[in-house]
């Protein structure tokens, strides 16, 4: 209970300062072209992580979960080298083809909103190869249960350098932003590196890579197609008024560092006991771990919805009701909260149900669900997005993910109930 409590107390304050810096962004310049552009050109830097550092954290965690100290340390720096590797020519790649394909996700922008976000995507992607690495060693850090470190190196690193933004966004306009986050990213990673150990010779044909890449594949595969998700998102808000795409993704970040408070706390720390668990066969202490973590998940999160419907208006007006962000765009921002209520739900109750089946190294099945549910949602997603606007898209992403959720607790209790 107190290393949660530590954890959770940690996170919030580390993806407090994160969204700190989205909130300077915002209050600051507006819900307008230039933030349109800046979180637009997140989207494939996000998109690559989302599918490829996801992919490793739910593989990697329970795999090296069971080395000992010396193959641990050997089989993380040939992550690193692997994945780094991997992520630097994806980067290069993407960066030297901007021009092509970011008019492909926003082509409701303005030539001018086109080419900042051009701009700003190109900036980002240094910072990818950054995070990639990071999510190596995040999951080296877990696989030795240690969590505390890389909760609070981050939170180092953003109270360090928001004097900056503060300094350099007025002065310098949104490109300042953009090499703030990507120096952060860069930070966090030289202070996550000490606990990798001393460099070794990278093992690039060891027994745990193959492992590791039998699990990953089917994530890889399966993410490559429904995590493009945003990539959806953004192209259809490009279409709609100037700030949507701003509002729509910042409610859609307070839900993930909502998300990510309850995740880091309550979902990662239990990873390696479910895989100790299941690989020494006490599939009672299984069950009676996922039932308790998915009854606090819940209760947590429709404790935090019920907040929002009563004060949240209150509090996000507080929160961004000056500045150049006004009453009405923070009305909005309230309603998309709103109507993306089961997304929240549904992603922190569905990490817990997920994360149980990486846990016992089943990654198929997470996987053929999503992929299942999502190709019924987009064509919808999309129809009813041209029907009712902004909030119908909202509304189809939170069905789609209480589905998502519903089908993983069956199928949950189907395999390990009997």
């Amino acid at each position: 209970m107190r290393q949660t409590l530590h954890l959770g107390t940690i996170s919030a304050a580390n993806i407090a300062f994160a969204f700190l810096y989205q909130w300077y962004a915002i209050t600051t310049l507006g819900a307008g072209i230039q933030t349109d552009a800046l979180f637009a050109g997140m989207t494939i830097p996000q998109l690559a992580l989302a599918i490829i550092s996801g992919s490793l954290m739910h593989a990697l965690v329970p795999l090296l979960s069971c080395e000992n100290e010396e193959s641990l340390k050997r089989s993380a720096w040939s992550f690193i080298a692997l994945i780094g590797g991997l992520f630097s020519v994806l980067a290069f790649f993407l960066f030297v083809t901007a021009s092509l394909w970011v008019p492909l996700i926003v082509p409701g922008f303005s030539e001018k909103g086109m080419n900042l976000t051009i701009e700003l995507t190109r900036i980002q992607l240094v910072g990818m190869v950054f995070s990639a690495i990071n999510g190596v060693q995040w999951a080296t850090y877990h696989a030795k249960q240690q969590f505390i470190w890389p909760e609070f190196s981050p939170l180092l690193v953003s109270v360090a350098l928001f004097p900056l933004l503060m300094w350099a966004l007025p002065r310098f306009g949104v490109v300042a932003a953009a090499w703030i986050f990507v120096l952060r990213l860069a930070i966090q990673s030289l202070l996550l590196a000490p606990g990798m150990g001393r460099p070794v010779y990278p093992d690039l044909k060891s027994d745990v890579l193959t492992q590791a890449w039998g699990r990953i594949k089917p994530l890889l595969l399966g993410a490559a197609y429904f995590k493009t998700d945003p990539l959806v998102d953004r192209l259809l808000l490009s279409m709609s008024g100037s700030g949507s795409l701003s509002l729509y993704y910042l409610a859609q970040q307070i839900y993930n560092a909502a998300n990510q408070v309850l995740n880091k706390a309550i979902a990662a720390p239990m990873v390696p006991q479910l895989s100790r668990s299941f690989n020494s066969g006490n599939h009672a202490e299984y069950r009676h771990i996922y039932y308790r973590k998915i009854l606090q998940m819940g209760i947590l999160s429709l404790l935090a919805l019920l907040v929002l419907g009563v004060i949240g208006q209150d509090i996000l007006e507080l929160l961004f009701g000056y500045g150049k962000l006004t009453k009405s765009k923070v009305d909005e921002l309230w309603w998309i909260m709103i109507w993306l209520g089961g997304v929240f739900i549904g992603g922190a109750v569905g990490q817990i149900a997920s994360t149980s089946f990486y846990a016992c190294g089943d990654t198929k099945t997470p996987t053929q669900i999503s992929i299942f549910t999502y190709t019924v949602y987009i064509p919808c997603k999309i129809l009813v997005f041209y029907q009712w606007g902004v909030m119908g898209l909202a509304i189809t992403t939170s069905v789609y993910y209480m589905i998502n959720l519903s089908l993983l607790m069956y199928f949950f209790r189907k395999r390990f109930i009997v």
